[in-house]
């Protein structure tokens, strides 16, 4: 899998469901520079690291490599601290036309949802 957000995160397993449902399990790098600067001594996971990641998953699903056209439907609702919880479940709904992917997204820890959102790519 290629990545922008080298060694930011790994890709622990994912499964694919029906009607377009994928599921992935994550584990992010609680030592990546980024959490040095966002924030010391508190770091929290950038919410435009964790749209990258969806969009980055959607392309190993779908493979092929995508294009983000617009998102709607952002909602972060809790923080995600690498060091309190590193590990992240993913589910994406992905449906494809001719020319974008759709993607619903819902990322969560344990019972706690941390990131909805909808997104559409570009071919």
């Amino acid at each position: 899998m290629q990545t922008i957000l080298t060694d930011f995160y790994t890709l622990n397993s994912f499964e694919k469901g029906e009607n377009g449902v994928f599921s992935a399990k994550i584990s992010l790098n609680q030592n990546h520079d980024i959490f040095k600067g966002h924030f010391p001594g508190n770091p929290v996971t950038p919410g435009v690291c964790m749209m990258q990641i969806v969009k980055e998953l959607t392309e190993e699903f779908t493979e092929k490599t995508l294009f983000l056209k617009s998102a709607s439907n952002v909602k972060f609702m809790a923080i995600i601290n690498p060091f309190e919880t590193p590990d992240l479940d993913l589910q994406l709904t992905i449906s494809e036309t001719e020319e974008e992917i759709k993607v619903k997204n819902t990322t969560s820890f344990g019972e706690t949802i941390a990131l909805k959102l909808s997104a559409t790519y570009k071919k």
